[in-house]
């Protein structure tokens, strides 16, 4: 599975040397100096990153081949994608990829369901589930442990606490009500049209 793991921003120096904007909660892991990374535009690739650093709180990458400014100028806003094994999980426990989360259901602790997580925004502060809503609208989610209390991967759904406000609870408790009066049909469409879930993540 190929994973956006960056983009490329400005040439930095005169030396070929790039910031980019980091897109993985594992750039060591990703943007190491020897990785091998595909591009988009694909033509533009694959790019192998000879050296990085840490500059005013940026991160620097050097590319092999790429040996002047004018040439790291050409790079500019290409991203830049890597191989990640499907089944491969975070080195930490709490933490997950964005593919695992998107599609999940999102469900209220009593099991009202809220929606479907379809994209994750990394934002500096912190990370956010874009949950789309039975009814097609969206409903933006933190992703921290006040709020979103449970990431169950096996039944692929995310459980949500949240607080008064976020989320409108007494239209989506009586979506739920509706759906059980109507029968199984309707709890089928329900289902397969609302099932979202909030992830916690990394790109």
């Amino acid at each position: 599975m190929q994973l956006v793991v960056a983009r490329i921003g400005r040439a930095h120096g005169i030396k070929g040397e790039v910031t980019v904007e980091v897109r993985t909660d594992e750039p060591e892991l990703r943007l190491g100096p020897g990785a091998v990374l595909a591009t988009e535009p694909a033509a533009t690739g694959p790019l192998t990153i000879e050296a990085g650093r840490v500059h005013s709180g940026r991160l620097l990458l050097r590319f092999e081949g790429v040996r002047d400014r004018t040439a790291a100028e050409a790079l500019r806003n290409t991203l830049l994608i890597a191989e990640v094994d499907p089944d491969e999980l975070p080195e930490e426990e709490d933490e997950f990829y964005d593919h695992q989360l998107i599609d999940l259901d999102v469900v209220l602790a009593d099991g009202t369901e809220i929606g479907r997580i379809t994209e994750i925004s990394h934002l500096p502060s912190q990370d956010l589930f874009i949950v789309e809503r039975p009814d097609g609208s969206e409903v933006m989610i933190p992703f921290v442990e006040e709020i979103v209390t449970e990431i169950d991967l096996e039944e692929q759904r995310a459980v949500i606490t949240p607080p008064p406000g976020l989320i409108d609870e007494s239209e989506a408790v009586i979506a739920s009500s509706r759906d059980e009066e109507t029968g199984d049909a309707a709890s089928g469409d329900a289902a397969s049209g609302d099932a979202a879930e909030a992830p916690k993540g990394d790109a």
